[in-house]
């Protein structure tokens, strides 16, 4: 409340036009109170009564107050956030290297002397000193203080897992980080600037709200200056009436311009951004927070985002003469060693559909043989027993090379999985091919329904990965996603989303690599993962601090949720200022003109009660309404038709009814207290 007090200064008022001519307004009406308690004729307040006027000065500044209050209980929220990742930071020593290679030649030095280009060495227990990119190591690193998640993550070098922020902390073994920022430039330091709400830059969207509610707000002040000379002229040539006052002048202006929207309108926007941190997303750009409400193309990364990224086991297909549960059994004993997910899962597969016995791969007297890229095969040999799996061409030469073939059946089979989308992993034991297991890119189960509601709200989902057209499709179609892009590079990437916003088109895509750069650049709303390289994190406007790429439907979510929120609260208040027409007009004028009274539907006491009933209404309506403005209006995935339909019914309607009902309460108490 004390920043609500501070706020009221002409300066900060008129960055928000509405609220402006209320400030104006309560200046006007508080130099009149002033001048009737001071002045015995009391002539300057048109004849009301000193309580009226003192009532009326009293709600404009709780209206100006509540506006401001709304707006700082949303500032509030991010520098909470703010102050929580300010605790981030440490002044660390760290040590300096003077080669990557050579860790004996070291010094400490503090971290806020680091500079852009010096290399460090982080072993377990210290903290990240600064911002970098691992060149050298691996380690398990703990970014709770920045991400609030417990989970330590893997940080190494080369890949899209090498950068580290600072603030964070290294649980275990070792790596040499090359600075990537100067002090005060990290990528903690940005994200404590951005989330301080008072350095947010208004929308495109927000703009032109802001520049439609000042045009009805002159248009209203025009009307309400014209006012005061024709009822001086009207009570002149009529030689009966009295003329109205300033004051209730002031009351009428201030009930029939947009102040609901008005004074809430910042707070809307502020809190759109407050929910994305919440979500633990940082927008870099008030812009893209606006432009995830509007996109309508979105662009999904197939590996991690569509599919969990790690195939599983689903199925055993046997050769000719072999059974299932040999085959099964072969194929267990072969990854008993392979710490992969994909071996893992033959395992589990394979115990779970024949109750194999779990083994400990150090009890067998056996060799093991490791994954070789070159080769593209691994396994296990028992005594006299070979049985290896892998990719089909590797296994059907090595077979081949004992004298074995591949038959017919096989080769079929695996024709058949890689058409599914799937990937054949040929199991063979001496020059025998066993049969193949199904190896599956699992895709998320919510996906398909994620991917339809936002097709409800007119977004086309397209799926662009490097695999080939086969397998593209089938996840593709599994997935529900509109289209999909394979065999994708960079440049593909790139001319696809150029070609989709020459159409008129906007598009969202996330990204971690130094290879999404360019596209990430390229796209309106570009979500960077956290844990990706340096170079994809500068090309975002948004970077999501959990790394989790369906993030992007989530914010796509939130965009949609800002503007729907904004659309509902301004068709309320545009609309429960039609009541307010009925209440305060008829009582403005019933001096001027006393056929007026007629149009008292409400039956309100007086022409004062109806006026500070009006006023004190227009006041409490913004207060009544921040818990909806910080909140946001419930989310649904509807088309902009269905959207403008519950709006008119929902908020139209309430928009109009909720003034009859408050101003006639108002009164009725006003009336009970004595007060009309």
């Amino acid at each position: 409340m004390r920043l609500s007090i501070v706020r009221l200064t002409p300066l900060y008022q008129a960055r928000n036009p509405v609220m402006f001519v209320v400030f104006v307004g309560s200046i006007l009406t508080t130099a009149i109170l002033t001048i009737m308690l001071v002045t015995p004729a009391r002539v300057v307040g048109g004849g009301l009564p000193v309580w009226f006027v003192a009532w009326v000065t009293f709600w404009l500044w709780f209206t100006l107050l509540f506006a401001n209050f709304a707006e700082a209980i949303a500032e509030g929220k991010g520098r909470a956030q703010a102050d929580s990742l300010k605790k981030a930071r440490r002044d660390v020593a760290a040590r300096k290297l003077e080669k990557a290679s050579d860790h004996s030649k070291q010094h400490s030095v503090p971290a806020n002397t680091l500079r852009k280009g010096d290399l460090v060495l982080i072993e377990a227990g210290d903290f990240v000193p600064a911002d970098g990119q691992v060149i050298d190591g691996i380690a398990s690193v703990d970014e709770s203080a920045v991400t609030g998640e417990s989970a330590p993550v893997i940080r190494e070098s080369g890949g899209d897992r090498d950068a580290v922020t600072g603030g964070t902390r290294v649980l275990s073994d070792w790596i040499v980080v090359r600075v990537t920022s100067d002090p005060g430039e990290s990528f903690l330091d940005r994200m404590i600037g951005l989330v301080e709400s008072a350095r947010r830059q208004k929308t495109p969207n927000e703009i032109a709200l802001s520049i439609l509610l000042a045009a009805l707000t002159i248009v209203f002040l025009l009307v309400c200056a014209t006012l005061l000379p024709f009822s001086a002229f009207s009570v002149t040539q009529a030689g009966a009436g009295s003329v109205i006052s300033v004051t209730v002048l002031i009351a009428l202006l201030v009930c029939l311009i947009p102040t609901t929207i008005g004074g809430l309108l910042s707070a809307i926007g502020i809190s759109g951004m407050q929910r994305l941190i919440s979500a633990n997303v940082i927008a870099t750009s008030g812009r893209a927070v606006e432009a995830a409400g509007d996109i309508n193309v979105l662009l999904l990364d197939k590996t991690g985002t569509i599919t969990f990224g790690n195939r599983q086991a689903v199925e055993f297909y046997p050769a000719p003469g072999v059974t299932r549960q040999q085959l099964a059994e072969a194929a267990e004993l072969s990854s008993l060693a392979d710490e992969t997910p994909e071996g893992r899962s033959i395992v589990t597969l394979a115990r779970r559909l024949f109750g194999l016995p779990e083994r400990n791969p150090k009890d067998l007297a056996a060799t093991f043989i490791p994954f070789s890229a070159e080769q593209r095969i691994s396994g296990i040999v028992i005594n006299e027993r070979h049985i290896m799996k892998g990719a089909g061409d590797a296994i059907a030469r090595l077979v081949a090379l004992k004298g074995g073939f591949c038959g017919p059946e096989i080769m079929r089979e695996v024709e058949e999985i890689a058409r599914k989308g799937g990937t054949p992993l040929m199991v063979a034991e001496g020059p025998q091919v066993l049969g193949v297991v199904y190896l599956k890119d699992i895709v998320k189960p919510e996906i398909k329904t994620r991917l339809a509601d936002l097709r409800k709200m007119g977004i086309k989902s397209v799926m662009i990965t490097g695999d080939n057209p086969l397998t593209a499709a089938a996840i593709a179609s599994e997935a529900g996603v509109d289209d999909f892009v394979a065999e994708a590079t960079p440049e593909t990437k790139l001319k696809y989303i150029r070609k989709m916003q020459e159409g008129g088109e906007l598009v969202a895509m996330v990204g971690d690599g130094t290879n999404d750069a360019p596209a990430l650049a390229q796209s309106d709303v570009a979500v960077a993962m956290n844990s990706g390289t340096q170079a994809a994190k500068e090309a975002g406007n948004m970077v999501d601090l959990d790394s989790d790429p369906t993030k992007l439907i989530e914010i796509v979510e939130i965009g949609k949720q800002l503007l729907m929120t904004r659309g509902a609260l301004t068709t309320f208040s545009i609309s429960n200022d039609l009541a307010k027409y009925f209440a305060i007009i008829p009582a403005a004028f019933a001096g001027t003109y006393p056929a007026l009274a007629k149009l008292n539907v409400m039956g309100l006491a007086s022409p004062e009660s109806a006026i500070l009933s009006a006023v004190i209404f227009n006041a409490l309506i913004i207060i009544a309404l921040v818990p909806l403005a910080l909140k946001g209006v419930k989310y649904r995935a509807e088309s902009a038709e269905q959207l403008l339909t519950r709006n008119v019914l929902f908020y139209g309607l309430g928009g109009v009814l909720t003034p009859f009902i408050g101003i006639k309460l108002i009164d009725l108490m006003l009336a009970a207290a004595g007060l009309t």
